[in-house]
């Protein structure tokens, strides 16, 4: 029994057994799993185009944005904020900004300071939704937002941008 590795019968024979395990590993274990894995998929696949089907006729907004954008393509904050918030239903009187310098050596930077004065949560989401939306180097990196006290849903919103160039 201890020379049994020595004896190339053994191999003749328990070669072929295995051999033959995989097909049948394959076809029990590994292929009902990659079925279910790809039922997963589909099924995700359908749910994620039910919700843009869902985000497309509840919002078509959405796709009117971009066709704004300035004909130039230069950023500016002053215009862009003048915008959206326009677009939000944001009063001029409700946002106030205060844009900094560009700097920087390499990549050219600029920040902006946003405060949106008793506006609703889903004003601010949205002006915040849009605004990143439409310019692809703008981003946000601070939002402090404050409830008005005996309001339902009045906010003061502060935003925190910046645009890389």
């Amino acid at each position: 029994m201890r020379d049994i590795h020595k004896n190339p019968m053994t191999y003749y024979l328990l070669a072929p057994i295995l051999v033959s395990l995989w097909p049948l590993l394959v076809s029990v274990m590994y292929l009902p799993d990659a079925r279910r894995g790809m039922q997963k998929d589909r099924d995700l696949c359908v749910e994620g185009q039910t919700y843009i089907l869902d985000i497309l006729r509840y919002d078509p907004e959405r796709l009117t944005f971009s066709e704004d954008r300035d004909a130039s393509g230069e950023f500016q904050f002053a215009k862009a904020i003048d915008r959206v918030a326009n677009m939000c239903g944001i009063r001029s009187a409700d946002c106030d900004y205060t844009v900094g310098g560009i700097g920087g050596a390499d990549k050219k930077t600029q920040n902006a300071k946003v405060a949106l004065k008793t506006v609703g949560i889903v004003q601010a989401a949205t002006f915040l939704s849009y605004i990143q939306s439409m310019w692809v180097g703008l981003k946000c990196d601070q939002i402090k937002l404050t409830k008005k006290k005996g309001m339902p849903d009045q906010w003061d919103v502060e935003m925190k941008f910046w645009y890389t160039y």
